[in-house]
């Protein structure tokens, strides 16, 4: 089995609940997390897991619901909780989409591990990824279980640890994973028993030092969209957009990085204002180059990656100048 995850503490904790439930199991299980600029539909994606060794199944987990096959004529699974954008061929799909409140994908993961043997052992990974998608008081019994057990201060602490790596310039969420897979508990990821705990501290330094630099970076503003540009080898544009969604509560704010990848300017969506609905807000205005890695998501957290050329397209649609373009190459 070989189980596709995401990289952030949602995604990490899904993909670490599949592997070891599935182990745990008897079954042969490995992850794979998914970096920057990888997505399962790709054709690189493709191309990775063709020439790879047969698969006896797939389990690819809060990656978002696309239509297309990721491996034709392997069994996959789809758990997510995102907004679906189309059904993958072949594929069975679990989703928390509908529900109220929406399930984040490590809590799917925790309620299927059930199905395949004791899950309890598991319960502290699926606080990490509710923690982490800002699902901690959506009123889970779950969450109130771990708390309970662990005590959030721990959780919420692993959860910062965690996300620190993929963000970072490297994006290497390895020692991330690794943790999780071996851990006991918040306390284990915490402790410094583990050896990746210490590149865990580094990267969140690391950061920390863009974050700060990045949020002195004013917003400009037009027809309601407030835009906060800057350049940075680090994953940081959810972190700005975050901080100034709460300051400018009448606009849509959108951080856009220009550094996070040659080639790409990276961007989040979010938004304080009510009723705002901003994977129809990025259907409305997108380019014609956007692809798969625009516009998937939360109805009020998204984003998206475009080329130069139709990065600059989207910014003239919206209402700003030559100064928010920026230069192929």
């Amino acid at each position: 089995m070989l189980v596709l995850g995401h990289n952030d503490a949602d995604g990490l904790s899904a993909a670490a609940i599949f592997v070891r439930a599935l182990r745990g199991a008897g079954w042969a299980a490995e992850p794979r997390i998914l970096g920057r600029g990888e997505n399962p539909w790709s054709a690189e994606m493709r191309a990775e897991l063709a020439s790879g060794p047969r698969l006896g199944g797939l389990v690819v987990t809060d990656l978002g619901v696309r239509a297309g096959a990721i491996k034709p004529g392997t069994p996959t699974v789809v758990v997510d909780h995102h907004v679906p954008n189309g059904t993958p061929e072949g594929a069975a799909v679990i989703t928390g989409h509908a529900f109220d409140p929406i399930p984040t994908s490590s809590l799917l993961a925790y309620w299927c591990a059930g199905a395949v043997g004791d899950a309890g052992p598991l319960l502290w990974l699926a606080a990490l990824g509710l923690i982490g998608d800002m699902a901690e008081k959506a009123g889970f019994a779950e969450m109130e279980e771990a708390r309970r057990a662990y005590g959030v201060t721990k959780l919420r602490d692993a959860v910062a640890l965690l996300n620190a790596p993929r963000r970072s310039a490297s994006g290497d969420a390895g020692p991330a994973l690794a943790l999780l897979l071996k851990a006991d508990g918040p306390k284990g990821v915490l402790s410094g028993e583990h050896p990746e705990t210490a590149a865990l501290h580094a990267a969140r330094e690391e950061v920390k030092a863009e974050l700060e630099a990045a949020k002195r970076v004013g917003p400009k503003v037009r027809n309601g969209v407030a835009l906060i540009r800057f350049h940075s080898p680090c994953q940081i544009h959810p972190l700005v957009a975050q901080a100034w969604r709460g300051r400018l509560k009448d606009d849509i704010v959108l951080a856009a990085n220009t550094g996070y990848r040659p080639g790409w300017v990276h961007f989040a969506a979010r938004s304080a204002r009510g009723g705002v609905d901003l994977i129809r807000f990025l259907a409305e205005h997108a380019p014609p180059g956007a692809d798969e890695n625009y516009g998937s998501g939360h109805a009020q957290a998204t984003g998206g990656a475009l080329r130069p050329e139709d990065w600059n397209h989207f910014v003239s649609g919206l209402g700003f100048g030559p100064d928010q373009q920026v230069q192929a190459g």
